[in-house]
């Protein structure tokens, strides 16, 4: 079950930045993204034109450079990937935040202080990420099919892994893009349903791909700015199986087999600076009310108890002591947030994301789901 496919499929050769790949080659090159009230910015980009033709995906990392093992995934992939066994084209940006990865910035571009997912679809008279937004939205966005956006825990961010599927209403494209999101593989997926719906205001990358029709998911594993075995293989074998299911690659997908579907996600900010202490660790489940950790003054002064708003998993946790008061929610926070995830645990609403029931309810059955955990 597929949306129409691009005219890439006819394409003798197929372009993005400098780098142009003939039918069956691969080509590497780069975005120039102009100087303008800052900076000019090269963003490295690989094209692999595959033999036979077949569907475009995108797939792009490192819109924050300091998410490093989904950067080494996909450069990693460039290599790994032979056009022989190609039916259609992938496009692999690695890295879009150079002077993140380059500075350890962690969340923004210290060239403009923007996110550079936060600012789709992006405009040419803008600071250095709206300009890198908008090419990459013309050159990478409106040449797929599909796109996977991947991402991974800060070098503030202990996470653990889990994806996005965004629900937008379109039975065919949500089908579709459900199906990719299980091929990834990750058993943790959050239910998006309240993305923006405008396609010149669509703010995320993958949203972005997603407002114009085309079916796409987000993928995070990694944390802490580290780059371990088994978060670098999580998103290396989603790309890969995600490529079966799209028949780009040859081979059957495998699904995940017992994913459990997030509708709800809490989060909680620090209400004081100072040095943070967490108390859990990602991935734990704690009950409402349970210390999640705490704040003191640098005289070792406890001046703030953080407690879980509601029952839960936590996604991620701060990674470091630094602390600031209000800290930014989300994963645009600089530290100091908690998320949770309302887990929905009956048979039922674990298998069929469209099972959504009350929050009420979902919190109610937490208690009993507690062994049901990955």
């Amino acid at each position: 079950m597929f949306l129409s496919f691009s005219a890439a499929q006819d394409r003798k050769t197929f372009t993005v930045g400098s780098a142009t790949a003939a039918r069956g080659q691969k080509a590497t090159g780069t975005i120039e993204v102009p100087a303008g009230v800052d900076a000019a910015l090269s963003i490295p980009v690989a094209v692999v034109h595959g033999a036979k033709p077949g569907p475009v995906l995108a797939l792009v990392a490192g819109s924050h450079g300091t998410e490093y093992t989904s950067i080494i995934a996909l450069e990693k992939m460039i290599g790994m990937l032979n056009p022989a066994e190609i039916s259609g084209t992938v496009i692999i940006v690695p890295l879009i935040n150079i002077q993140s990865f380059e500075q350890k910035v962690p969340h923004v571009n210290p060239v403009d202080k923007k996110s550079m997912n936060r600012f789709y679809p992006g405009k040419m008279d803008g600071t250095q990420t709206d300009r890198a937004s908008y090419l990459i939205t013309k050159q990478v966005v409106e040449q797929c099919d599909h796109l996977i956006d991947l991402h991974g825990g800060d070098s503030d961010e202990s996470l653990r892994p889990y994806s996005y599927w965004t629900k937008t209403g379109n039975e065919k494209q949500d089908q579709i893009s459900r199906e990719m999101v299980l091929a990834f593989g990750l058993d943790h997926i959050i239910i998006s349903a309240d993305r923006p719906k405008d396609p010149q205001a669509s703010r995320y990358l993958e949203n972005t791909a997603t407002t114009r029709g085309k079916p796409s998911i987000t993928a995070e594993a990694g944390h802490a700015g580290t780059v371990e075995t088994d978060d670098l293989n999580a998103l290396i074998n989603g790309c890969l199986n995600v490529m079966r299911y799209l028949k780009i690659l040859p081979g059957t997908a495998l699904m995940v087999e017992h994913p459990v579907w997030f509708e709800k996600v809490a989060t909680l900010a620090s209400e004081q600076t100072g040095i943070f202490y967490p108390s859990v660790k990602r991935g734990t489940y704690v009950e409402q009310g349970t210390k999640v950790g705490y704040v003191t003054d640098y005289l070792g002064n406890v001046i703030f108890e953080a407690r879980a708003p509601v029952a839960g998993v936590v996604l991620y946790i701060c990674a470091v002591p630094s602390m600031t008061k209000g800290a930014t929610i989300a994963k645009r926070g600089s530290g100091g947030e908690v998320t949770w995830l309302m887990i929905p645990c009956s048979d039922a609403h674990r298998q069929d994301p469209h099972a959504v029931r009350p929050s009420v309810e979902i919190v109610d059955d937490l208690r009993s789901s507690h062994a049901m955990l990955p």
